[in-house]
């Protein structure tokens, strides 16, 4: 079966045609992408504005013309942060489906994290033990723990690296006191999330997945993507904070000149480090294991599972 899936994100539409089938991995056949920043297209009253709501639409027709174009069985549609937090979040899906025919799955927060969670116990297996994963997309933050298939802990907050971004920084580089600001916001909002991971004990393998985290890996020295998904790639505390120190007094020009980051990432990637660094700490871990999978895996895998138990196999 080819599916189609579609990840209306904070920073892009994704769409990513995969052929699964039952008892095999999920392989990609085809990866489309469109920069779009929508977390930052909000108006004052936290409402996705016209200019974002008419290039959502454009790049939702695009996409479902490439399913169609791809002979993609299925197309399964979601959104996450940008549209679940937006004020105006049921006249955007319906106008995206009036004009498109395509509506969009609001994922919650939480349901985001068991996804994720999801592809990185398939990723690892069984014999990760209890998994601990932070995956930082361009709205919020999610984090998730467990030694099952579904995490016994999952939760969601809008600390996402464009979010802050847009919320906090000002000027390019960001002005060192906002730095300290958004470091002591993030720490505050993490106290209460911590507090609850460390009820359950610590992690046998502590993940990242996400974007922001492969892209904080390679600029701390992990290999480049084009070594291949099944090199191990790690992100250090260290590492991080000294990347931190690095990065945050240059301008989103010179961190894209960085080998790693792309233009559309780098005027983000500061707070999505400070995200990064502080959760780390918040939940003690001094390393994290990149994943390469992440939340479009997770939705494929439970896709082919609804499959299985409908006596779906091919």
């Amino acid at each position: 079966m080819r599916l189609g899936v579609l990840d209306v994100g904070s920073n892009t539409v994704h769409l990513v045609a995969v052929d699964a089938r039952y008892g095999g991995r999920p392989t990609p056949m085809s990866d489309w992408k469109q920069s779009l920043r929508l977390v930052e297209m909000l108006d004052d009253d936290d409402a996705i504005d016209n200019k974002g709501l008419t290039k959502l639409t454009d790049a939702v027709s695009e996409a479902k013309d490439l399913a169609d174009r791809l002979k993609c069985t299925e197309m399964i549609p979601f959104a996450t942060s940008a549209v679940r937090s937006a004020t105006n979040s049921v006249e955007v899906l319906d106008h995206v489906e009036k004009q498109t025919g395509v509506r969009l799955d609001v994922l919650s927060g939480e349901e985001e994290a068991r996804l994720t969670f999801l592809s990185a116990r398939r990723w690892y297996g069984w014999s990760a033990g209890r998994i601990t994963n932070l995956d930082i997309g361009g709205g919020s933050l999610e984090m998730s723990t467990g030694s099952d298939e579904t995490p016994d802990l999952a939760v969601s907050l809008d600390l996402g690296a464009g979010r802050l971004t847009h919320e906090w920084f000002d000027t390019d580089p960001p002005e060192r006191k906002k730095i300290n600001a958004l470091r002591d916001f993030i720490d505050a909002e993490l106290v209460m999330p911590a507090q609850q991971f460390e009820a359950l004990g610590p992690a046998g393998l502590a993940v990242g997945t996400s974007k922001t985290f492969r892209t904080l890996a390679r600029l701390t020295g992990a290999a480049p993507s084009s070594a291949g998904p099944y090199v191990k790639r790690t992100l250090t505390a260290p590492g991080l904070r000294q990347l931190i120190a690095f990065i945050s007094r240059m301008t989103a020009a010179d961190r894209a000149e960085l080998e790693g980051i792309s233009a559309d990432r780098s005027h983000q990637i500061v707070a999505g480090a400070l995200v990064a660094e502080a959760s780390m700490r918040a939940l003690k871990l001094d390393k994290l294991e990149i994943c390469p999978w992440a939340l479009r895996e997770g939705v494929i895998l439970r896709r082919i599972d609804k499959g299985l138990d409908q006596g779906d196999d091919e």
